[in-house]
């Protein structure tokens, strides 16, 4: 093919066309002839802070499988006929079926037209008038004040109050938030400061969810590792938070602790007393408490029960309630909601100091509001129907299903690894998660290590490339040294679990037979 042709400008000289120009200049020279620059944003040149954060939930591994299920729609031929993902506590995207009354005040503020509408009860429809009263024009479209509605923010210190028995919860101390996740980063913020020895530290369990060390890692704060107790069920040792803190201080300044209660990645659920003791610890070495309780609601193990740390602090008297700071978290992206998609939560806090709030306030003033449909969906979490309303009935079979749903799946995941050689798992007592312990063989470490994968980053990419099952490796959470886990949600519906729990014990002991 030749050159396009030339054409004369106004002088009559003759000239290359523009596109011909750009194709044939020389690399890296400029329109002017000048030599151009090197890219101003480059793997040197950008934030250095930003290429150490990892998040295992959503890493490579989850690629791969979003990769294989595209491959299996095309017609490739897999020892499998479907990905199933237990990497992640979706619960919807699992297939569990939304809360009626929730979708249907959701739809009313979406299309207040509806409000007319005789299919939908009157307790939804009071509601969402309710609602749409409050936000700016009666439109969930308009912005709202940065720390949320103010009506919801009362509607939350309620259902506070409510929980921990009567203990006042002032609305003041109530933020709202892009989930969870957005209020545990912005408090993080206004901790983080200092360099050298005095960079700001912060305590986080062994294994951890890695929202916390992915956000640390960001802020440049130093993680300080505390390991919980996997041979206990996964318990906080206020003796391994003692010995944690004193290394630490060598090369930090600790300020804060943060607890998951109930455990993500581990399931545990923490006992009043030991709820008590980090309260004590916290108090005697003036540490910032961060309490992240998002799946309050996912209790299943017999004799367990979730105790907020605001309720036990108070409990605890004047001595602590006047004096430890705190600030805990809600979804509504867990429980027996599993409103992921709507991006909602809250954040309470505790002693701290006015001057301070007034920089929170700030802070989440620079990112305008929480989203407002997100909002509208937590105030129906902390203000249900009641008995006596026309959709408290369904409401509450709904939410029971849910739940009773969950502690069977938690029962047959902790039963299913029990009978596994090679394969350890502690009772799932909340949230919804398995995370058990495997046994590598030695070869298959060493392999793993040639390749420069961790080893059971190794055994979860064969366990998707055979079967289909996508989990999470352990190491992505944290873990001791020489020990191997990977993370596995028990969202997935009753036969799909039977069937992910089935070809999981299946693999491993092939597995372990290929690599002995």
């Amino acid at each position: 093919m030749g050159l396009p042709p030339k054409a004369p400008d106004q002088s009559g000289n003759w000239k290359i066309p523009r596109a011909l120009q750009q194709q044939v200049r020389p690399p890296g020279m400029a329109e002017n002839g000048l030599a151009r620059p090197d890219r101003v944003l480059t793997l040197e040149s950008m934030n250095p802070c930003v290429k150490k954060v990892e998040y295992a939930v959503r890493g490579p591994i989850v690629a791969r499988a979003v990769q294989l299920e595209k491959e299996l729609q095309q017609g490739v031929k897999k020892p499998f006929t479907e990905v199933i993902r237990g990497n992640i506590g979706d619960a919807q995207a699992m297939g569990q079926k939304p809360i009626t009354f929730f979708r249907q005040v959701s739809a009313l503020c979406m299309y207040p037209e509806l409000l007319g509408d005789p299919n939908f009860p009157e307790d939804a429809k009071q509601k969402a008038q309710r609602l749409l009263a409050a936000c700016g024009g009666r439109s969930i479209g308009a912005y709202s004040a940065s720390p949320g509605i103010e009506l919801i923010r009362q509607d939350v210190a309620r259902f506070i109050e409510h929980r921990d028995g009567g203990i006042p919860c002032n609305p003041d101390n109530v933020f709202l938030s892009t989930g969870a996740s957005d209020a545990i980063v912005t408090v993080l913020k206004l901790l983080v400061s200092g360099e050298g020895r005095s960079r700001t530290g912060v305590m986080l369990p062994i294994p951890q969810y890695p929202l916390y060390s992915a956000a640390l890692a960001e802020l440049n704060a130093v993680q300080i590792n505390y390991y919980l107790d996997e041979e206990n069920c996964w318990a906080l040792d206020v003796g391994e938070l003692k010995r944690t803190l004193r290394q630490a201080r060598d090369h930090c300044q600790p300020r804060a602790l943060c607890i998951i209660n109930p455990g993500n990645p581990t399931g545990q659920v923490q006992s009043r007393r030991c709820i008590e003791e980090v309260i004590h610890f916290a108090w005697e070495e003036r540490l910032f408490l961060l309490a992240d309780e998002v799946y309050q609601d996912n209790i299943y193990a017999e004799g367990s029960q979730f105790h907020s740390f605001k309720k036990v602090l108070f409990e605890m008297g004047p001595k602590y309630s006047e004096s430890v700071e705190l600030a805990s978290f809600h979804s509504i992206s867990k429980g027996y909601m599993g409103e992921c998609g709507f991006r909602a939560g809250y954040m309470e806090v505790i002693n701290m100091e006015p001057a301070v709030q007034q920089q929170l306030t700030k802070l989440v003033s620079v990112r305008l509001c929480p989203p407002v449909t997100g909002q509208i969906l937590l105030d129906m979490v902390v203000n249900r129907p009641q008995p006596g309303d026309p959709s408290y009935q369904q409401f509450c079979q709904e939410k029971e299903v849910v739940l009773s749903t969950l502690a069977k799946k938690a029962r047959l995941t902790q039963e299913a690894f029990r009978q596994s050689p090679g394969i350890h798992c502690n009772p799932v007592q909340g949230a919804m998660y398995a995370f058990p312990r495997i046994q590598l063989p030695p070869r298959a470490v060493q392999e793993a290590k040639a390749q420069g994968q961790a080893p059971d980053m190794f055994f979860c990419l064969k366990l998707l490339e055979e079967t289909g099952i996508c989990v999470v490796p352990g190491s992505g959470f944290g873990q001791k040294e020489g020990t191997f886990h990977f993370r596995m949600t028990i969202l997935p519906p009753l036969e799909k679990l039977e069937i992910l729990l089935q070809k999981l014990s299946q693999f491993h002991a092939k597995f372990t037979q290929e690599y002995s």
